[in-house]
């Protein structure tokens, strides 16, 4: 959850990296202003869908290089949710700003989508039993990280105190620091993500007020989603660049996304949603036009304070008002979390092992739940980042016209995963450590020399390519430090073990001359 959840701060720029295809047209500078590109895609759509019920179109901005316009057709009937997300897959178009033209379809992918629904979702169940396993997770850490702040008298002086070479202090202090390093975010991403789905954990208010009336609900907090209905009378649509320059007047940026509902009826409406920019609330300030004259018909009215709470800290979870620098920290600060969770698990093994220290002296072996506890720590830490580099190494070799290409991705995420595991499973040693820490380094340093084989915009185009290229270089940059770390882990254990066999064999020589009869 936490891995997953930390890589989801990148998770446009993880789709963007997995989509080669577009990398070509993201090269190349923008030639149009974002009026320009609203319209061109109105153009595009109206070619290709004009009898949809639902336009929406993402305008280009520093993450996102190039237009993004998708389309909602009528559902058919009997199509269950699984069909009509499917169907939607099918429904959308990226346009190069540069040339106004259609890129190459890039390959079916869930990208970082994948990642961001794994962290809160989990995968192979049904999302209700996966969000309720991942909150009640989140119950317990958050007991966990305030209950330690309160017994842990010591706390920020441990921080700064780290004993190498120390066994089980070692780890205690490791896990100190990273408990610490990034206490003030643990404690926020955990409680911000409960939050989130409050409405899964504490539904008994909201069903003494509505009963099954769910929707209701919904529609009195958040505001009435009904987009209405269509009128089937046929009508123009208005030039959408005055909107767009009226709502830029008013929010002094231009929006980010525009929603068209029932295009070419007389019923249309022209939502333009203002960019997330720095304000901490998640939700997107809106101004709504009258599809047919432009004429604007409402503003977002002000929300209660209950709402506005929510959506500020809905807004500092997912982290939208991030800059640059500031979504870095956050990516380091789940890191730092990852780390606190793993040494947290390794710490317990080694105090559990040490209690069978001397059984092991004598020669008997440790117990049945020690050894399973050190095989799942294996695969589930050192495993984990073998299937991270699965997943991106999929995404390049599978063939492109492959069937559902992006679950089959998915697919070698765990199929990688469950190796490690079972692996980890047959014999849960140091080597066995180092074994998978090397194959996990080698993995992911090895994703830019994959990428030179299999693009065009491997590292040696991307770092010179221009601001579009920048998220495609960043990956790869990135993925090599962990493979780097990985690799520096690996060979740390192993130097370690070559110098404790060293010391055996010393120790040993010693006592074979202690009993040698003088000359």
């Amino acid at each position: 959850v936490f891995m997953a959840g930390t890589a989801a701060y990148y998770r446009h720029e993880i789709t963007f990296w997995m989509k080669p295809e577009l990398h070509a047209a993201a090269a190349a500078p923008s030639t149009l202003s974002p009026a320009q590109s609203a319209q061109l895609a109105v153009r595009v759509l109206q070619e290709r869908a004009p009898g949809a019920t639902r336009w929406t179109i993402d305008l280009p901005d520093e993450r996102n290089p190039l237009i993004q316009a998708a389309w909602q057709n009528p559902p058919k009937k009997d199509m269950s949710r699984a069909e009509r997300r499917n169907a939607l897959r099918d429904q959308n178009v990226t346009l190069d700003p540069s040339t106004g033209l259609a890129t190459a379809k890039p390959r079916d992918t869930r990208g970082g989508e994948f990642l961001y629904r794994l962290h809160f979702d989990l995968h192979y169940m049904p999302a209700i039993w996966g969000r309720w396993i991942v909150g009640i997770g989140a119950m317990f850490m958050l007991v966990a990280i305030i209950s330690g702040v309160i017994t842990h008298k010591r706390i920020f002086k441990d921080f700064f105190t780290f004993r190498p070479k120390k066994g089980q202090r070692s780890w205690l202090d490791a896990h100190n620091a990273t408990a610490v390093l990034a206490l003030p975010f643990h404690l926020m991403i955990t409680y911000t993500g409960i939050v989130t789905l409050m409405f899964i954990y504490m539904p008994a208010p909201t069903k003494a007020l509505y009963g099954d009336e769910q929707n209701t609900m919904f529609s009195d907090v958040f505001g009435n989603f009904e987009r209405g209905k269509p009128a089937d009378i046929a009508a123009p649509l208005a030039d959408i660049a005055p909107m767009l320059q009226q709502a830029g007047r008013a929010w002094g940026v231009t929006p980010a996304r525009v929603a068209i509902s029932h295009p070419n009826d007389a019923a249309a409406r022209v939502e333009l949603y203002r960019p997330s920019g720095q304000q901490l609330s998640n939700l997107e300030p809106s101004m709504t036009f009258d599809g047919v004259s432009g004429a604007l018909l409402s503003e977002t009215p002000p929300v209660s304070t209950a709402l506005a709470t929510r959506a500020a800290i809905y807004g500092m979870h997912v982290a939208h008002f991030a800059d640059p620098l500031l979504r870095a920290l956050f990516f380091v600060c789940g890191l730092a979390g990852s780390a606190m969770v793993a040494t947290g698990a390794l710490l317990w093994g080694v105090r559990e092992r040490q209690s069978y220290a001397k059984i092991v002296a004598s020669g008997g072996r440790v117990g049945f739940g020690v050894r399973l506890v050190d095989a799942l720590n294996i695969g589930a830490i050192a495993g984990l980042p073998i299937a991270f580099a699965a997943y991106f190494w999929a995404n390049r070799l599978l063939p492109v016209e492959t069937a559902q290409r992006g679950s089959a991705e998915a697919s070698w995420f765990f199929i990688a995963w469950g190796a490690a595991a079972l692996l980890a499973q047959i014999r849960p040693t140091r080597a066995m450590w180092r074994f998978q820490l090397t194959v996990g380094a080698v993995l992911l340093a090895g994703i830019p020399v994959l990428n030179v084989f299999t693009t065009s915009s491997h590292l040696g185009v991307s770092l010179f390519g221009g601001p579009g290229l920048r998220p495609v270089a960043a990956f790869d940059i990135v993925v090599l430090v962990l493979g780097a770390l990985l690799g520096w882990a690996a060979w740390w254990l192993g130097h370690k073990a070559k110098k404790k066999a060293a010391k055996k064999q010393t120790a040993a020589d010693a006592g074979s001359t202690s009993t040698m009869e003088p000359v």
